[in-house]
């Protein structure tokens, strides 16, 4: 997988991202809440005028949608939208009008609820948002929840991992773009001394490295490491640790080394083979339209010989599929 985003990497910008969804030039709230009460009001709705606005606004510029719309009509939006769409694209329509926060907060959840935690999705929020989204995350979470988020997860979560997600939760990785050499040296040389060198493993040394240098310092790092230790770092990680850590700690390294690819790997493993994980393939076409959506695109196909737009084509239908390739268009 290293190589194949190493491979990946070089066909992208990573000081550059793009999402395809940008605040729409021609904006006016009023106006789009009136079309949207026209299209969901009386017999039958319009699903394509929903597809056409939600497609085509910032998440910022949904959120004023909605206050005008309950100013003009005396109605929630989502309450609407709720009760006039259905399935998969009812679920998609309505994660696009939540605010970030609250819907991160919302799939964190989500994935700790009910038997069994779905770990993948737990990593995945926590270590490619911001410390100042890490943080908003968890003031919603503690108002929505009435739970403070990092409690949630040592109750649900065990050993490596919950250290893990317990230190990415802490919101504090250095988030400057300088890199340092000399660092970046010390550091391969501790990971190497803290794992491959030693009998047994030192777990605290790569949490603290991993989920507290920014990804510019820990490619520079793992390049590093790459020389101290002849293997990559994901070689050492897997030999190192095992389970729900290994995957934890594998998905960190490969954020770090290349956000869009790791999505493009998300939304790869949601749709490939029978059947579709939905809520994954909605919450990372939600969550990354307006940051990497363009370079996720253009990453796919070196990952998996194939479009994300033929893959969504052939694993959705209906007015789901209309709107998620709108929304990567």
């Amino acid at each position: 997988m290293a190589k194949d985003i190493a491979k990946a990497m070089a066909e992208v910008s990573l000081d550059h991202c793009h999402g395809t969804v940008k605040d729409h030039s021609d904006f006016h709230a009023q106006g789009d809440a009136e079309v949207l009460r026209k299209a969901m009001k009386g017999l039958g709705t319009n699903e394509k005028v929903i597809i056409d606005i939600a497609s085509t606004r910032s998440n910022k510029q949904r959120q004023e949608i909605k206050v005008a719309y309950k100013q003009a009509f005396g109605r929630d939006l989502m309450s609407d939208l709720k009760s006039e769409l259905g399935g998969n694209f009812r679920d998609l329509t309505l994660a696009l009008f939540t605010l970030p926060a609250v819907y991160d907060a919302r799939c964190l959840h989500d994935a700790m609820k009910g038997a069994g935690t779905t770990e993948s999705t737990l990593v995945e929020i926590l270590a490619s948002r911001s410390n100042e989204q890490v943080n908003k995350i968890k003031e919603v979470y503690k108002k929505e929840y009435k739970k403070e988020l990092e409690k949630a997860l040592t109750s649900e979560t065990s050993g490596d991992f919950k250290k893990l997600l317990v230190s990415l939760c802490n919101a504090a990785r250095d988030e400057s773009t300088s890199v340092s050499d000399s660092q970046a040296v010390a550091d391969a040389e501790a990971l190497y001394k803290a794992g491959e060198k030693k009998l047994g493993t030192d777990e605290a040394t790569f949490n603290r490295i991993l989920c507290m240098r920014s990804f510019a310092q820990l490619r520079a790092t793992f390049r590093e490491y790459n020389k101290i230790a002849k293997k990559d770092i994901a070689q050492s990680i897997k030999s190192e640790f095992s389970g729900e850590a290994e995957d934890g700690l594998i998905a960190v390294t490969d954020i770090a080394r290349c956000a869009p690819a790791y999505f493009a790997n998300r939304l790869y493993h949601a749709m490939k083979g029978m059947g579709t994980k939905d809520s994954t393939l909605i919450r990372v076409v939600t969550t990354r339209a307006e940051i990497d959506m363009a370079e996720i695109k253009q990453i796919f196909p070196a990952l998996h010989k194939s479009t994300l737009e033929k893959f969504i084509e052939g694993d959705t239908s209906g007015d789901y599929k209309k709107l998620l390739l709108a929304l990567i268009k």
